[in-house]
């Protein structure tokens, strides 16, 4: 009976607390528009010593994917699903526009919050707020401070006219004047300064830079006089805030006894912008787009929980596989069957091979009419199996090289300041041998072509309608009723 009853004493004083204590905190920073050009362990020329400290003590993700464009991505981040899935494969969520994250899905926060999780949102949501029901207090988050539409003035925190910046459900009205990344560290430094560490954390932190408008103090612009473009200048000292406000964050995590047990994920929504500041070569294209610039993503994870430090994982993974990852990590349970994403920790952390061998980047066709329409709705058909990648109708894009690494014959591209542009058929590369995507194998593997055609074919037949609805003129008569940008149905 004492044997009895000291194991079960040993069980209740030590192995049920390492239980509980085995949860990490988990830190997830999103960056808006951030390109593959511009984090120094890439060999950027801006500044970003802490990512790049923080990078090279975790693990680098180097086959990782998002989406093109900002909102799918998030949409895919905290639902585990393609956009094809989502009703999310075409275009953002405009303000205004009556739909968003499907209502019905159970997104990562929720879970986390079954696993005994506190959640808190902080940056940008931009997946609908036609109705309180769409947003994040209501999708899974305990707290959220921030702002609901997809780009607003760094310092004045308005769009389109009116304000938009919430605490949870109350409108904030004054902080006109302080700096988007600075308003959203300090909040979240006041969260992890208040938490109570017996009880897991999930932040999501989803900074509105390096979007446009392209704004920063002076100086941190000051910091880039060796960079002749006056655009190119303040977009790399948006890198630098930002990356100052990660440093500031998680020496926060370190004073309140947080940082020992928190896992941080890294990531872009997208990628750079040129017309914008930001950039992506040697990867062909940008934001917007399905070549690799547009979606090979900026990322690494960082933390205890990792099992091998200081590495680069090559396994292919996608934004939609943060679901079940996270969720498995907290203890949760998710219907696999239900999910696109995969539990990719044991490639992360063990250096296994990733479970995805075939990622789906989207099929939004373009039609007739909207051949204009380039950087503001259809993006083509891309689709990746193995090393091999297949791009159908597609904006035929080239590559843009930042200003300080221009050579001095260089012709600047007028690809972005075309009404209308090429587009590409049908196009095959290997990425792993050519992540550049300069050598198209359509016509040497034709076998390879039709095999991956008939695979977007399936994927044709689970996709649900785009959820796009046109305009509701009674969104901007609650915005001006509100003074903010406002719920209004």
């Amino acid at each position: 009976m004492f044997q009895l009853f000291s194991t079960f004493l040993f069980f209740v004083l030590f192995v049920a607390p390492s239980e509980s204590a085995s949860k990490p905190h988990i830190l997830f920073i999103l960056a808006d528009d951030f390109g593959w050009s511009d984090v120094g362990f890439h060999g950027s020329k801006i500044q970003t010593p802490n990512i790049d400290k923080l990078a090279s003590e975790g693990v680098i993700l180097n086959n990782y994917y998002v989406q093109p464009i900002c909102t799918p991505t998030r949409g895919s981040l905290l639902s585990g699903l393609y956009p094809i899935h989502l009703g999310l494969q075409h275009g953002i969520v405009h303000n205004g526009c009556p739909y968003g994250l499907p209502l019905n899905l159970t997104l990562l926060p929720q879970k986390l919050q079954q696993s005994g999780y506190s959640t808190h949102m902080l940056g940008k949501w931009h997946l609908g707020f036609y109705n309180w029901e769409s947003t994040p207090t209501y999708r899974g988050f305990d707290t959220f401070y921030g702002f609901y539409s997809g780009a607003e003035n760094h310092y004045t925190h308005i769009q389109g006219h009116y304000l938009d910046l919430r605490d949870n459900k109350n409108i904030v009205d004054d902080m006109n004047g302080t700096y988007s990344v600075h308003l959203f560290t300090k909040q979240a430094e006041k969260i992890v300064h208040l938490h109570e560490p017996s009880q897991p954390m999930f932040m999501y932190l989803a900074f509105q830079n390096v979007h446009s408008p392209v704004q920063a103090p002076q100086a941190y612009i000051d910091r880039y006089s060796f960079i002749d473009d006056p655009l190119r200048r303040t977009y790399a000292g948006m890198v630098t805030i930002m990356d100052e406000a990660i440093g500031n964050l998680t020496n926060a995590f370190k004073n309140a006894g947080l940082w020992d047990n928190t896992l941080l994920v890294f990531s872009t929504d997208n990628g750079g912008v040129p017309k914008n500041g930001g950039y992506d070569y040697p990867l062909r294209g940008r934001k917007d787009t399905l070549w690799e610039g547009g979606i090979r993503g900026v990322s690494f994870v960082h933390g205890s929980p990792l099992a091998r430090r200081g590495v680069k994982c090559n396994g292919l993974m996608h934004v939609s596989d943060w679901y079940p990852t996270l969720v498995n990590l907290a203890g949760g349970s998710y219907d696999k069957e239900t999910l696109d994403g995969y539990d990719v920790w044991d490639s992360i952390s063990l250096g296994k091979p990733s479970p995805r061998t075939e990622l789906l980047h989207n099929i939004d066709p373009l039609q007739e009419s909207d051949k204009d329409d380039v950087g503001f709705g259809y993006q083509g058909i891309g689709l990746r199996v193995g090393d091999m990648k297949l791009l159908m109708g597609v904006p035929n894009i080239s590559y843009f090289i930042p200003p300080e690494d221009r050579p001095i014959d260089y012709m600047e591209t007028t690809q972005e300041n075309k009404v209308s542009i090429d587009y590409v058929a049908v196009a095959l590369y290997n990425v792993t041998a050519d992540p550049y995507e300069k050598n198209d194998l359509k016509d040497k593997y034709p076998d390879i072509v039709k095999q991956l055609q008939d695979r977007v074919e399936f994927y044709k037949k689970t996709a649900v309608p785009p959820a796009n609805k046109p305009n509701d003129p009674q969104a901007k008569e609650t915005a001006k009723k509100n003074g903010a940008w406002s719920p209004w149905l």
